[in-house]
């Protein structure tokens, strides 16, 4: 029996592939594609050679049950809409036979119209170098955000019209002749709001995968949908710059609550898979889910480390009350990510004696030089604006310090813990076996 993951490069995204079922029978799913530059050098080699290890004939369309996109947000969904792109074309190089799609678009999540959401500068203005675009640099957050919340927004609002082209390729690829049929609606999930209630109840999919969702949750996109509204009607009442606009639609919960989240289980192993959620909301939405007892802890076997390991909403408890045995943090150090304090939190949490692994997706020099990169680039924007608005209450931040901000540092003093850490090679499937081992 398998039930591996499959972890591949993404640069500031996630990417990764899930392999169960077995030897004779065996499943796959696609859980997001990362942003430009992902699918073409990863995974759609990987595809390929998933494909020839099946012994498939040329011509033979590689099953795949379930290609989930965890939320709308350009570091998750890019790689996808090059797929789907790749297979419109009329001769691409390897044809997929996709069983079910599982995303929540913006227009799933909230009955708002995106149209009114981008009223005043619309989709193009998210795009680089169009005359439209607002100047993101310009926004200062507020008490209640911060530079990353603000990327994230934008992000998000960017993939509006990507999920929309989602939907779109999905139709023209389900229209096709039978004899080339694939991306089907044959479950439940497909075109229904994927979300986490007191009612939830596991799917198990074909091969023995039990699925159950934790996030987003009910009552949260409730609020969320009041939030816009108000903040819908408050942008229609006066001319706003799409600065402006934008500085007032920053909320944490914008990009955050529309991810999901499933405890995916197999042969009494489980992993959860996060994409970008709040640590807070994810353990929320196990307990709604009635997946894990208020205040307790629960073991799995493989935990998604939440949104590349960024800092945000996330403390020490959450990793105190969902201990596992590996780690995936999934981030090239862009927008500094992994975070050294997320790391920090896991060594206070777990300490260095349990047995556990650190899976890495880039080598932690070029993850630091990211890091420093994107740290000296924030701080020069907080002394931009200290200088412009004396009165702000946000901080300067301090010179970057190898010893205090790097993730080389924090292993190099905490040696036991930085014998933990594997990195993912480009060169070779990096597979996280939970069961019995894949040969690929």
């Amino acid at each position: 029996m398998h039930f591996s993951l499959d972890v591949l490069r993404a640069r500031k995204g996630d990417c990764l592939i899930l392999h169960f079922g077995t030897a004779d029978d065996p499943h796959l799913m696609l859980i997001d594609g990362g942003p430009a530059k992902v699918y073409k050098p990863h995974l759609a080699p990987r595809i390929a050679q998933i494909h020839r290890s099946r012994e498939l004939e040329p011509n033979d369309p590689l099953p795949i049950d379930v290609v989930m996109i965890s939320h709308i947000d350009d570091d998750h969904i890019r790689g996808i809409l090059e797929l789907t792109a790749d297979q419109l074309g009329n001769s691409p190089d390897l044809r997929l036979k996709v069983a079910s799609l599982w995303h929540n678009s913006f227009d799933d999540l909230l009955t708002t119209a995106p149209e009114e959401l981008l009223s005043g500068f619309g989709p193009a203005s998210f795009e680089a170098g169009t005359a439209r675009r607002p100047d993101f640099d310009a926004i200062e957050p507020d008490e209640k955000s911060d530079e990353e919340e603000v990327h994230q927004t934008v992000d998000v609002l960017a993939g509006i019209s990507q999920g929309r082209q989602l939907r779109d390729d999905r139709e023209v690829l389900q229209r096709r002749s039978p004899a080339r049929r694939q991306w089907k609606l044959n479950h439940k999930f497909d075109g229904e709001l994927i979300l986490a209630t007191e009612d939830t109840e596991a799917v198990t999919l074909d091969g023995g995968l039990k699925m159950t969702v934790a996030g987003p949750m009910q009552p949260e996109l409730m609020a969320l949908q009041e939030a816009h509204d108000k903040w819908l009607r408050e942008q229609k009442q006066g001319k706003k710059s799409p600065e402006a606009m934008l500085a007032a639609f920053v909320d944490k919960s914008v990009p955050n609550l529309s991810s999901i989240v499933v405890l995916a289980e197999m042969g009494g192993k489980s992993m959860l898979l996060t994409g970008d959620a709040r640590g807070d909301k994810i353990l929320e939405g196990l307990e709604l889910a009635r997946l894990l007892a208020p205040g307790k802890t629960r073991h799995v076997n493989l935990l998604k480390v939440p949104h590349h390991g960024s800092d945000n909403n996330m403390e020490t408890i959450f990793f105190e009350r969902l201990p596992a045995d590996h780690y995936v943090f999934s981030g090239d150090g862009e927008h500094g990510n992994p975070e050294r304090a997320t790391l920090e939190m896991l060594l206070k949490a777990r300490g260095v004696d349990a047995e556990y692994t650190i899976h890495l997706t880039y080598p932690i020099d070029e993850i630091d030089i990211e890091r420093q990169a994107d740290w000296e680039k924030e701080q020069a924007k907080e002394k931009a604006r200290k200088k412009k608005n004396p009165a702000t209450k946000k901080p300067v931040r301090e010179d970057w310090s190898p010893e205090k901000h790097s993730l080389g540092a924090l292993f190099r003093s905490n040696p036991k813990f930085g014998k933990k850490v594997v990195v993912v090679d480009p060169g070779k499937p990096h597979l996280i076996n939970l069961l019995d081992p894949i040969e690929l």
